[in-house]
C-alpha cells in the first residue's frame, strides 16, 4: 500500500506564516502536521512509501524536512510543476498525477496534508481491511453551519454511503467526510476515467461523490478530534489547545 499526502495549497489564508512554509510544515507543540501524520502511518505495517505531492514553489521545503525522516519509511516527494492557485492541478489532479509518474498499481491511503487529529487512524485500516471496500472517514457533527462547509454523507445501516455532497445548502445528514480515503487497485485506476469524463479536479470529495454511484464505499466513524487548520485565528487555536506534548491515541 502506498500513501499519498496532498499537500498541492498554497494557504493564501494563512498568510504571511505561508508565504515561504508550507501549512503542513507549520509547527504545532514543537512539531510540523506532517509529523504527526507520518508518525501515524509508520503504524501501519502495510503503508511501504509514502508520497508527498506538492507545488514547485514549496518542493524544497518538503525535500528538507524528509531528510529528517530517513530511515524509518521511505518518503518521496513528488513536484508537480505548478507555481500558483491559477495553474494549480487540483488535488485530484495531483493524485492523477502522482499514480501516473510514479506508475501506482497498489492500494493508496490518501490524507489531506494539513489535517490534524487526535486518534490514530489505524482503526481506519482496520475497518478497510474488514471490508475489503473504498473506504472514508467520517465523523457525526451537530454544527450545522459546519455541514454546510464540508462534504456530507447519507449512510445506510451497513454504512455503506448512499448519498454524497460536497458543501450542500441543506444537509442530508449529520455526517462529515474528511479528506482521508482509502482506495483499492482497482479504484486507482478510475482516477483516470474520472478526470477523462471532464469532472471537477479539485476537492477530493469530488472523486467520492462520484465514485460511490459505480461502486460501493464505505464511511468509517470517526471518534476523535479533527481540526480544520485553515485561517491564523485556527491555528492559534489548536496550538494553545496542544501546547503539552501529544501522541495519537490507539483505539
Amino acid at each position: 500500500m502506498k500513501a499519498i499526502l496532498l499537500a498541492g495549497g498554497y494557504a493564501t489564508r494563512l498568510y504571511p506564516l505561508t508565504i515561504n512554509t508550507p501549512k503542513p510544515l507549520l509547527e504545532i507543540n514543537g512539531r510540523t502536521i506532517l509529523d504527526y501524520i507520518c508518525d501515524d502511518l509508520y503504524k501501519i505495517d502495510e503503508v511501504d512509501e509514502i508520497i508527498v505531492v506538492t507545488n514547485h514553489k514549496y518542493a524544497q521545503c518538503f525535500e528538507d524536512w524528509s531528510k529528517s525522516k530517513e530511515g524509518v519509511k521511505p518518503i518521496t516527494v513528488i513536484d508537480d510543476g505548478t507555481i500558483s492557485n491559477d495553474d494549480r492541478l487540483g488535488a485530484i489532479g495531483d493524485i492523477k498525477f502522482v499514480i501516473d509518474k510514479l506508475e501506482i498499481d497498489d492500494d493508496l491511503i490518501i490524507f489531506a496534508g494539513d489535517s490534524f487529529y487526535t486518534d490514530s487512524m489505524v482503526d481506519f485500516y482496520k475497518y478497510y481491511k474488514s471490508t475489503k471496500k473504498d473506504c472514508v472517514v467520517t465523523k457525526k457533527v451537530d454544527d450545522l453551519e459546519l455541514l454546510k462547509r464540508c462534504g456530507v454523507a447519507k449512510i445506510d445501516k451497513y454504512n455503506k454511503i448512499v448519498d454524497f455532497e460536497e458543501k450542500p445548502t441543506l444537509p442530508k445528514s449529520n455526517i462529515i467526510g474528511f479528506a482521508m480515503y482509502i482506495y483499492t487497485r482497482h479504484t486507482v485506476g478510475m482516477f483516470d476515467t474520472y478526470l477523462n469524463d471532464g469532472n471537477n479536479p479539485d476537492q477530493p470529495g469530488r472523486f467520492l461523490g462520484w465514485l460511490y454511484k459505480k461502486k460501493d464505499v464505505h464511511a468509517y466513524i470517526y471518534e476523535g478530534d479533527f481540526y480544520d487548520i485553515g485561517t491564523l485565528e485556527s491555528l492559534e487555536e489548536v496550538r494553545e489547545k496542544f501546547e503539552q506534548v501529544i501522541e495519537l491515541e490507539n483505539a
